[in-house]
């Protein structure tokens, strides 16, 4: 659950920060508008998504083994009981 955590963290981080510089960079030569506000944000959506495939990608591989080694575990957990239930 940490790496979930950790990752998700980071990610808002990320997504924070390119909020921050876009929002910056275009009150330098915008109003300040609900539309204004909305393309920042998706814009910003956009960048912190590219940035996150790269920056982040250690913290992704660690949730997926987490993830997987999770699965691979309940998965025993159910054979072992299908197995102890072909017993009786």
């Amino acid at each position: 659950m940490k790496a979930f955590w950790t990752y998700t963290l980071a990610r808002f981080a990320v997504f924070a920060v390119s909020f921050g510089l876009v929002w910056a960079i275009s009150s330098i030569w915008l109003e300040p508008t609900n539309i204004t506000m909305i393309w920042v944000l998706l814009i910003s959506l956009v960048v912190s998504s590219v940035i996150s495939i790269f920056v982040l990608g250690g913290l992704r591989d660690r949730l997926a083994r987490n993830v997987q080694e999770r699965a691979a575990r309940m998965t025993a957990r159910i054979e072992e009981s299908r197995r102890a239930e072909d017993i009786d």
